[in-house]
């Protein structure tokens, strides 16, 4: 549907709105190859580099609220992670956010300073590897959860992305997308929604979470440590049992592998008990936040897979974690995730 349109056109206008006094010497499409999100690297005369994100999915509001909450964390957080997450550029003390608008597209853009990167976790991680990356997750949700009252307002909430979802079942492109699959959806929404009041995610506290902890996200320094963090797309508001899916998958067996599924199995890896019992002596967890756990998976599966799935991945990969969606994420959620294993583990 966009094949056509000059995305770094838009690029340069909203560079051109943000200061025209600074003119562009090139603009370079450095977006990730698996996903449809627009990322930018745009070189001034001057050799100033700066990263421009573009989106097109989604509301509006939507963007400019996660986007002024992450760049209020950035500067926000204590010591180590103050320099942890890119900055966004700002306007006359404000957040600048770029909204282009035609019969075509509504898309929006944030500028973004680089970002420092160290080092890359490695493709499969050591039991002392996952030990530290437990560590550091802990410390970095407690810096968050020490900010959380000093960030601007949340609206947006997870009730709310699965009654798109729903909504979404009853227009006609909806229908066409996910023809053959209706129920099966609401019936997982339905399930989704009476777990959480069942275990009072109501109650819980809502951080910053990032949801989307692939390697390729993140940057560790020669200990380990955390070093830097980029790549926002999947950012919320809400439990920090939201960034343990994929750290499963960071410490699994299996490793990081270019073609890939979201199974739960990585939730059950002994591998992942080394990771949870390294947090829960730092930032310790609750009974039910371990039992919402699943949630948040059956959450991520909805939201990020079916829901945007076409957004997020191109259409070999959205078309696949849709298909095994139905055929093996969905059936096995409440056969293969065993809540008493972890909480024993824990020792909860």
């Amino acid at each position: 549907m966009y094949q056509n349109i000059n995305f770094i056109k838009i690029i340069e206008n909203a560079w051109i709105d943000y200061d025209s006094s600074r003119k562009i010497k090139a603009v370079e499409d450095i977006s990730a190859k698996v996903s449809t999100n627009h990322v930018y690297r745009i070189r001034c005369e001057d050799d100033d580099v700066v990263i421009a994100k573009l989106s097109y999915f989604g509301k509006y509001d939507h963007f400019v609220e996660d986007h002024s909450i992450i760049n209020a964390l950035a500067n926000n957080l204590p010591a180590p992670f103050e320099n942890f997450l890119a900055k966004s550029l700002t306007k006359h003390g404000k957040l600048f956010v770029y909204r282009h608008t035609d019969s075509m597209m509504d898309a929006w853009v944030v500028f973004y300073n680089p970002i420092k990167i160290d080092q890359k976790p490695d493709r499969k991680q050591s039991k002392e590897q996952i030990s530290i990356l437990g560590r550091e997750l802990a410390k970095f949700h407690k810096a968050c959860h020490k900010v959380v009252n000093t960030l601007p307002p949340n609206y947006k909430q997870t009730n709310d992305d699965i009654k798109h979802l729903l909504d979404i079942l009853e227009t006609d492109q909806g229908k066409f997308e996910h023809r053959g699959h209706e129920d099966v959806i609401r019936q997982q929404c339905d399930l989704f929604m009476e777990n959480c009041d069942k275990i009072g995610v109501q109650n819980m506290t809502s951080i910053p979470v990032f949801v989307d902890w692939n390697i390729g996200n993140f940057s560790v320094k020669n200990d380990y440590s955390f070093f830097s963090r980029w790549d926002y797309d999947w950012f919320r508001m809400s439990t920090r049992m939201m960034d343990f899916y994929f750290f499963s998958r960071v410490c699994s067996e299996i490793g990081d592998k270019t073609v890939f599924s979201y199974l739960i199995d990585p939730l059950m890896e002994d591998r992942f008990l080394i990771f949870l019992k390294a947090y829960h002596k730092v930032y310790p967890l609750t009974e039910q936040e371990i039992r919402i756990l699943k949630e948040t998976y059956r959450f991520f599966i909805l939201n990020y897979v079916i829901k945007d799935g076409r957004y997020f991945f191109h259409e070999f990969y959205s078309g696949k974690l849709q298909y095994e969606a139905y055929e093996t994420y969905f059936p096995n959620i409440d056969k293969s995730f065993d809540a008493d294993k972890i909480l024993k583990a824990l020792d909860i």
